[in-house]
């Protein structure tokens, strides 16, 4: 088998792993949803629930995502005079913006650079099979 071809299986392959893939997370979210409405789980549930069964043990975790609009935080904060809270209630988490960072001057950013720390992350990809012509 030459190296084009074992190229091309192994593209083949990781298309069906990656439906499959699919298949079975779209299955198991079914059946969560069938399990969650069957034990009467709470929706806005918030920790963990337990459910003891004859022969399983199942464990809920339910979890609440919260979004934080910086900008009207630390002005409902300085209204309320609450300013020195936020830092107890609150995690900052500064972010790169990768293309101003890498429009910057060098006389910014390296002054900034020693708080900045790189590490190659795992690729991802994306395959398709061409439609035949």
């Amino acid at each position: 088998m030459s190296a084009s071809d074992k190229t091309a299986n192994l593209f083949a392959n990781w298309i069906a792993a990656k439906a499959a893939e699919q298949t079975a997370l779209e299955w198991r979210r079914e059946i969560e949803d069938c399990l969650a409405e069957l034990l009467k789980i709470d929706p806005a549930l918030d920790g963990t629930e337990n459910v003891k069964h004859d022969v399983y043990a199942v464990k809920i975790v339910g979890r609440l995502n919260r979004k934080v609009d910086g900008d009207l935080l630390q002005e409902l904060a300085a209204q309320a005079g609450l300013e020195n809270t936020l830092p107890i209630l609150f995690r900052w988490k500064p972010e790169i913006n990768v293309a101003a960072w890498k429009n910057a001057a060098d006389s910014i950013t390296g002054q900034l650079s020693g708080a900045i720390t790189t590490t190659p992350g795992r690729p991802s990809f994306s395959v398709t099979k061409k439609e035949e012509q």
